[in-house]
């Protein structure tokens, strides 16, 4: 289960990068991206998770590019909200 903020905040951050402001009303949960929204190619993908990165304040690494993770936007809500807390659990770590 994801917040409201993570949804909210991630759907403004697709639909900004793929310039797809038209159809915003109609993104929710469980709407499929990879392999069924043409916007989102291989070259969007890159441009996706720069977006992610640079919103969300966390670093996405080559194995976490995976067709489950970008399946749909709860599934890459969950990523993000799995991502942050690690970032989180990164920064609160006592040096040492």
């Amino acid at each position: 289960m994801t917040s409201n903020d993570t949804m909210a905040d991630l759907k403004w951050v697709l639909v900004d990068t793929l310039g797809i402001h038209d159809r915003a009303a109609t993104i929710g949960a469980s709407t499929p991206l990879l392999g069924s929204m043409p916007e989102l190619d291989s070259l969007a993908v890159v441009e996706l998770a720069q977006a992610l990165e640079d919103h969300f304040g966390f670093v996405i690494d080559d194995s976490d590019f995976t067709g489950e993770t970008f399946e749909t936007l709860g599934t890459l809500a969950e990523f993000v909200e799995r991502k942050r807390a690690e970032q989180q659990m990164m920064s609160t770590r006592p040096a040492g």
